[in-house]
């Protein structure tokens, strides 16, 4: 396990900022971080794939429907599931669309700032951003250090941004699936 060492910086949530302690180059790490970035990378695309998925059935539901909600006895299972089904194309929307703040310039004297990250560095000129990332690359442990910032800023962005609301387009839908099959079963007791 990596020794940490508090840096005194501020607290972010519960827990206080810490800093790695120096890492030597090694064969070993290189593969680890490449094998772990090829994994986020494949989680990506199949978070993707996913809200695609989900957009596309959602789209062919509510426009199939919206013929049957002329009539009496289908128009409230119908609109339920067209309600859940736009939750759903919202959400799988949403889960794929990107989350870049391109009017912000990045703070360049904050030590956490990830430079490998095309959000990041997307407001720079390339001269401001190569100066900024020379001394990482000269500084094998800094490299490591970016490296394991990327990896895990990927890794929270998949998390909170992409993977969350694609379980809410699923949830949704399956509501609205489930919630119309019971408006349905009610109006045909009702219609009795």
């Amino acid at each position: 396990m990596l020794e940490v060492k508090d840096n005194g910086a501020a607290q972010v949530g519960s827990e206080q900022n810490k800093e790695m302690r120096s890492l030597a180059p090694s064969g070993h790490l290189d593969q680890m971080f490449r094998q772990t970035r090829a994994y986020h990378a494949q989680l990506s695309q199949m978070a993707d794939v996913k809200a695609s998925m989900m957009f596309t059935l959602a789209s062919v539901i509510v426009t199939i429907s919206i013929r049957y909600l002329e009539d009496p006895f289908l128009r409230w299972p119908v609109l339920v599931l067209i309600a859940g089904s736009l939750v759903t194309i919202i959400s799988a929307a949403y889960a794929v669309m990107p989350k870049l703040n391109l009017n912000a310039k990045p703070d360049l004297r904050d030590p956490h700032t990830n430079l490998l990250f095309f959000g990041t560095f997307t407001n720079l000129e390339y001269s401001e951003w190569v100066a900024e990332l020379e001394p990482i690359l000269h500084d094998p442990s800094r490299a490591y250090e970016a490296m394991l910032r990327d990896i895990y800023e990927m890794g929270i962005y998949l998390g909170l941004k992409k993977y969350r609301f694609i379980r809410i387009a699923y949830i949704a839908f399956l509501t609205g699936l489930v919630l119309s099959m019971l408006t349905f079963v009610a109006v045909e007791l009702v219609k009795l």
